[in-house]
């Protein structure tokens, strides 16, 4: 639609997404110059509506952005007041112990939080400031200047027929322009892909690794409730199938957190990750504790895994990757809501000396090297070989090797260098033909549930007219292609029910039913062939997250 006219409008900094990454950048920006022009742009209805994390927080950012922000009243009132890990068997359980593990892994003087609810506490202190924040304006295009640079994105289009052409009600969004846009879209963002593409930004890089994390949140019985316990386990029910693990957090008014985490570089394509996360709820000790409780909300999101070897370069003229867009997370402990504060904040520092300089749509280095060099750089070094180990080696070799090579990147070296991915995770996966289908257990609809009537209690929503935000590049290769190699995996790896093979005049027809999706962009990541591409939907829409 090159022939849509927009009205535009100029700010010295465009922010795309309010998660921790944008927010930081943000509210760090007017503390250095409180007359720059900032603006937030979020496609969630509201600020927190999209985000979906663990979450134990490392206040470290939150301290170096707000050190006063316990008196300011941020929603991080619950610390960490016991760590357990257990190695789970199909009917027990062992516990590990907490001395031989690398400091790193120590939670003490970590929070239990809702990262939603924490967003939207940053939001209003980031509108204190004067930053605007712009909720329900999906940004679905960027706008390139003279040269090659980045000069804004394109927010705010609605109205769309679901063939693409515009409809009664067509809105053409606005251009916001910006001496430099910053993207903090979180994991496999549609935008921040474009700019890795266009400008060799992983050239060089090991690949991005990823795990897809589904997370309910329980009320339960007040005499299981435990404040501040934190829970993570690994092993069954995924044993040699996946990597991957859970986590059970037990946050204030007797709530708790059950997640848990299926990394994508699995073979079998006939695993299915969410029924993988309801059996494991049926373990003795989860189900005891899940006994007699509810379930009140539901949600899935991708998650960064590649770690220190697989971030990309983090700018290009005009633009700046912020947070998970380059994959700040830090596996082992299963955090990187700090690095993405972090980085929000080196961001910001870099965008106003250069503005303060007179530049603009140039290459923020400042920011990359303080990435690279700095807190971020040093937290990812630490544990990089950690991932790469489990993948090739399996879980328990992972565990000796691995806790190891963290004791000696405490000391400043690695026996091991720095190992490499290898493979993407679509690439890891293997045709149906070497494999058993698995055979899962129904849910009983009190421990475990059904995949759509979970996604109902992610409150999503999807406007039905518009152009499906799922799009096929080759609308033949599901049946032609991913059903007979692969057994179209689509139908299991999507934690929503969006995906499904079904029979209409005695052929095969693949169907995407967008309107479930959680915006997690698994298919975009794990599809064999490559050929989903995630795309925003108009602003507003996907799920509402109420404190995730």
């Amino acid at each position: 639609m090159t022939d849509v006219t927009r009205e535009s409008m100029e700010y010295d900094v465009v922010i795309v997404g309010a998660g921790p990454a944008g927010l930081s950048a943000a509210i760090r920006l007017k503390q250095i110059a409180p007359d720059l022009e900032v603006v937030v742009l979020e496609k969630g209805s509201e600020v927190g509506a999209h985000i979906l994390s663990g979450a134990v927080l490392d206040p470290c950012g939150l301290d170096k952005l707000i050190p006063d922000w316990k008196e300011k009243g941020a929603p991080v009132t619950v610390p960490v007041r016991e760590d357990q890990f257990y190695m789970l068997g199909e009917a027990g359980q062992m516990k590990i112990p907490n001395f031989p593990m690398p400091p790193l892994m120590n939670n003490h003087g970590n929070y239990i939080v809702s990262m939603g609810n924490v967003c939207r506490w940053m939001a209003e202190q980031a509108e204190a400031l004067g930053v605007e924040i712009f909720p329900g304006m999906a940004c679905s295009e960027l706008v390139y200047g003279d040269h090659g640079t980045i000069r804004g994105v394109v927010a705010g289009e609605f109205g769309k027929n679901a063939d693409g052409t515009p409809g009664d009600g067509y809105e053409p969004g606005m251009e916001l322009l910006g001496k430099y846009v910053f993207l903090g879209e979180g994991v496999r963002g549609s935008l921040s892909k474009q700019v890795i593409e266009r400008y060799g930004l992983s050239d060089g890089k090991e690949p991005q690794k990823f795990g897809v994390g589904m997370k309910e949140i329980w009320e339960v019985d007040p005499a299981k409730h435990r404040e501040g316990r934190v829970t993570h386990t690994m092993g069954w029910p995924l044993g040699s199938n996946a990597g991957g693990g859970s986590f059970v957090y037990h946050l204030e008014n007797n709530q708790v957190y059950v997640g848990f985490v299926v990394h994508l570089n699995y073979e079998n394509p006939y695993l299915y990750p969410y029924m993988e996360f309801q059996r494991f709820k049926h373990h003795p000790i989860i189900a005891d504790l899940l006994e007699g409780g509810k379930r009140v909300a539901y949600g899935a999101r991708a998650i960064s895994e590649g770690g220190y070897q697989s971030m990309p370069q983090m700018v290009a003229p005009g633009v700046a990757l912020l947070g998970c867009s380059v994959g700040m997370v830090n596996v082992p402990r299963i955090k990187g809501n700090h690095n993405a504060m972090l980085s929000g904040i080196a961001a910001a520092e870099a965008a106003a000396e250069a503005i303060k300089a007179g530049r603009a749509q140039d290459e923020l280095h400042d920011y990359e090297v303080e990435v690279r060099k700095g807190e971020i750089g040093k937290d990812l070094k630490k544990v990089r070989n950690v991932k790469p180990l489990w993948s090739k080696y399996g879980l328990t070799a992972s565990l000796a090797l691995g806790g190891f090579d963290m004791w000696t990147n405490t000391l400043g070296f690695s026996l091991l260098g720095t190992l490499k991915h290898g493979k993407t995770d679509a690439e890891a996966t293997k045709q149906a033909a070497l494999f058993e289908p698995i055979d899962y257990p129904k849910p009983d609809g009190k421990l475990s549930f059904d995949r759509l009537t979970n996604v109902s209690f992610s409150f999503t929503n999807h406007e039905e007219s518009q152009p499906a935000h799922l799009q096929l590049k080759d609308k033949h290769i599901p049946v032609a292609i991913n059903i007979p190699k692969f057994a179209e995996p689509a139908q299991r790896y999507c934690p929503a029910g969006v995906y499904e093979v079904v029979e209409k005049d005695g052929t095969q027809e693949f169907v995407v039913n967008f309107q479930n999706c959680v915006h997690c962009k698994t298919c975009d990541i794990k599809d064999p062939s490559q050929n989903i591409e995630w795309t925003v939907p108009q602003g507003g829409d996907g799920p509402n997250y109420p404190n995730m």
